[in-house]
């Protein structure tokens, strides 16, 4: 299976977001319990002493004088962070911090778009639902190859944000690869809002349900619009994960305690062995109408959790495509200089103790978008599977093999 550096990273970063991120995301995706209590932390003698001969012997000896401090200890950080071998431990940068923090609350200033490191090539995981990146015609699988003529092939992702983010109102070129094909887009930073619940009621008494990310008010949205739907009696709902690429971890938890009966959401299992399972507590408004949720390979992370809690609790069904499969918690800790350190501190497991993390979670119903001829109307296949499935109508797409028969 194709090698993944995934840093599903909101490139709010990248000023697209990152997923993230989720966030992203890979997440992106930040889980937002911080586990640090960094003053036990012993001093660890002559296991650091190197670090600091070879800071006193840069400032003694390097040939160019004076040297940039913050760089060194930037440097020395992601150093540090990539000796460990995971893709989503990673240092931030105060600026990257900020932004990524602002993302969670609703609202950044770039083009857009969730992005991951695929085999060293920086990867559209999937474009933010009215942002620029959409409007310019940005789709998941993109390969950015050049920011502003800026080759960004093997950069690393906060060094290829530096190149893309900027203020609402500037432009910024791309070079973008396409099944092997490269075309230029130029793409207008725009102020992004964040708002990620949106719905609406489909013909048919089909409630339809669409959430973009798991931010901090997500659950809070989530749940006034599914009280809205809800009063008008609707006979089954559509919960679309499609392109949303995880976020904050107790968003997870409280949306899916909506859906769920008592039962484990999700379990986190650490490095010393401890594990800790989150549950929900039968109290949520949509816990009984037949439901049917659309993800794609854009899902990832808390999007993931959802899923496959609704999975295993044979609380709906899947429908789309194969999920992204980041199946790894991370905490996020500021540090002095303004920047953090998002750091993986477990695995978490779906209530069957299934590890999507690689793997993902393959659909009940695996439903392809099909290419477009041209002039050809676009047609949302996936959504019109969940609705037939929910109006009892036969299903063309064959199911699974554990679900089918």
């Amino acid at each position: 299976m194709k090698s993944r550096v995934s840093i599903l990273f909101l490139i709010v970063i990248f000023t697209f977001l990152g997923f993230n991120a989720g966030y992203l995301f890979g997440q992106s995706p930040i889980a937002p319990i911080q586990f640090f209590n960094l003053a036990g932390i012993s001093d660890t003698g002559e296991a650091t002493s190197p670090i600091m001969e070879t800071w006193q012997l840069v400032h003694a000896r390097y040939y160019e004088q004076p040297v940039d401090d913050d760089a060194l200890v930037q440097g020395a950080i992601d150093g540090m962070l990539a000796s460990l071998g995971d893709q989503h431990t990673r240092y931030l940068s105060p600026e990257a911090e900020e932004a990524a923090r602002l993302n969670m609350q609703g609202e950044f200033q770039g083009i857009g778009a969730e992005v991951e490191a695929i085999d060293g090539n920086i990867t559209v995981v999937s474009p933010i639902d009215g942002s620029p990146a959409e409007a310019a015609g940005l789709l998941p699988g993109d390969i950015l190859r050049q920011a502003d003529g800026v080759d960004l092939t093997g950069m690393d992702v906060s060094e290829a944000a530096g190149l893309v983010r900027g203020p609402a109102g500037t432009a910024v070129s791309l070079l973008i690869e396409r099944d092997g094909e490269t075309f230029t887009v130029e793409i207008t930073r725009d102020t992004v809002e964040l708002p990620s619940v949106r719905g609406e009621m489909l013909d048919d008494g089909i409630a339809y349900a669409r959430l973009s990310q798991f931010g901090d008010r997500s659950p809070e949205e989530l749940q006034a619009l599914l009280e809205e739907l809800l009063a008008q009696d609707p006979v089954g709902l559509i919960l679309d994960l499609r392109r949303n690429p995880g976020g904050a971890l107790t968003s997870a938890i409280d949306i899916a305690d909506i859906f769920l009966p008592e039962g484990t959401i999700l379990t986190e299992r650490f490095g010393n062995g401890r594990s800790d399972s989150f549950k929900a507590t039968d109290e949520g408004i949509a816990q009984d109408i037949p439901l049917v949720v659309l993800v794609d390979e854009g899902s990832a992370s808390a999007s993931e959790v959802l899923a496959g809690a609704i999975r295993d609790h044979e609380r709906g069904i899947l429908v789309g495509q194969t999920t992204f499969g980041k199946g790894t918690v991370q905490t996020w800790q500021e540090l002095s200089n303004g920047g953090g350190v998002r750091i993986t501190i477990a695995r978490w497991l779906t209530p069957d103790e299934t590890w999507v993390h690689e793997t993902g979670l393959e659909p009940d119903y695996v439903v392809v978008q099909p290419e477009l001829a041209d002039g050809e109307e676009w047609v949302d296949v996936q959504l019109q599977t969940a609705v037939d499935y929910l109006l009892g109508r036969p299903i063309t797409s064959a199911p699974t093999e554990q679900n089918d028969g």
